[in-house]
C-alpha cells in the first residue's frame, strides 16, 4: 500500500437537528461557518454538508426541505471559503441540479448510489460531477432488518460491480467507493467489512475508497459509550481503514484524522 497516495479529509456539517452526534448540527448559517473554519484548520479539504440525517430511524425531509436548508449554508461557505472543495450529502437529483446552478462544481455524496431517485445518476452524468456511490440497503426505517448477506464484503463488492456499469453507461467517470459503515449491516458485518477493505483494491484497482465510521455505532455500541466519548476509538479504526487501503475518510473531526494520517505516513 502506497502510504505517500493521495488522502483526503472530509469534514462532516449537518443542517439538521437529529443527527447522532450533536456537535455535529448547526443550527445557522454562523454555526455553518464556525465548525467549517475548524474542519479546513484543522486540514479538511472536502467540507461535506447534509440536510438530512440518514441515520437508522430517522425520517427523510424531502428535497423542498433539504433545498431550503442547503441555500443559505452553501452561499456562505462558497463565499468565506472560496477554495476549499464542497461535497452535498443527498440522494436527489433535483437538489444535485441546484446546487451545481448556485456554486458550480462540487461533489454528490449519494448514500443511495441512485436507487433513490430513478433520475440522480443520468444528472451527475450530464454535469460531469464526481460522485460517491455507497453501499446500502432499503431506507433508515427498514435498513436494520435487511442483513442477510452470504458475504458481506463480496455481496457489496458485487455490488459496485454492477454500478460500475451503470455509471459507466451514463458518463459518470469520476466516482469513489463508500461501502456503507452502518447501513443495513449488523455490527459484526461492519468489522468484517472493515477487516477486508483491502478487497476493493484488488477489486477495483486505483479506484478511490471512501470510509465513515466516525464515532457511529460501530464502535460507541461496541464499548458500550456514547458518540461523545467515541474519539479515540475512532482514530483506530481510521488508522487500520488507511491501512486496508481508503483514500478519504469522512469525520467530525478533521484536526484528529488529520494527525492520524501524519502518524500512518510516518509509519513507512
Amino acid at each position: 500500500m502506497d502510504r505517500n497516495r493521495s488522502i483526503d479529509i472530509m469534514g462532516i456539517v449537518n443542517l439538521t437537528d437529529d443527527s447522532y452526534y450533536s456537535n455535529s448540527r448547526c443550527r445557522d448559517v454562523k454555526d455553518v461557518l464556525d465548525l467549517v473554519a475548524a474542519h479546513v484548520s484543522g486540514g479538511a479539504s472536502i467540507i461535506d454538508v447534509g440536510a438530512c440525517s440518514s441515520r437508522p430511524g430517522s425520517v427523510p425531509v424531502g428535497a423542498q426541505e433539504e433545498w431550503k436548508r442547503l441555500k443559505p449554508a452553501l452561499e456562505a461557505v462558497r463565499a468565506d471559503f472560496p477554495d476549499v472543495r464542497i461535497s452535498v450529502d443527498t440522494y436527489w437529483s433535483e437538489v444535485v441540479a441546484r446546487v451545481f446552478d448556485l456554486i458550480g462544481d462540487f461533489i454528490v455524496n449519494d448514500i443511495s448510489s441512485g436507487e433513490d431517485d430513478p433520475a440522480m445518476l443520468g444528472v451527475v452524468g450530464n454535469l460531469g460531477l464526481s460522485y460517491v456511490a455507497m453501499h446500502k440497503r432499503g431506507d433508515s426505517l427498514t435498513m436494520s432488518g435487511l442483513t442477510d448477506y452470504a458475504d458481506v464484503t463480496g455481496d457489496v463488492i458485487r455490488y459496485f460491480e454492477s454500478f460500475s456499469a451503470k455509471a459507466e453507461s451514463v458518463g459518470i467517470r469520476d466516482w469513489v467507493i463508500d461501502p456503507g459503515f452502518g447501513f443495513a449491516k449488523t455490527l459484526d458485518q461492519n468489522y468484517e467489512l472493515l477487516r477486508n477493505l483491502d478487497r476493493f483494491r484488488e477489486s477495483f484497482g486505483n479506484r478511490r475508497i471512501l470510509v465513515g465510521v466516525s464515532r457511529k455505532s460501530m464502535i460507541y455500541k461496541y464499548l458500550g459509550i456514547s458518540p461523545e466519548e467515541s474519539l479515540p476509538a475512532t482514530q483506530v479504526l481510521h488508522l487500520a481503514a488507511l491501512s486496508r487501503g481508503a483514500d478519504i475518510l469522512r469525520v467530525h473531526d478533521s484536526a484528529e484524522a488529520s494527525r492520524t494520517v501524519s502518524l500512518y505516513r510516518q509509519l513507512g
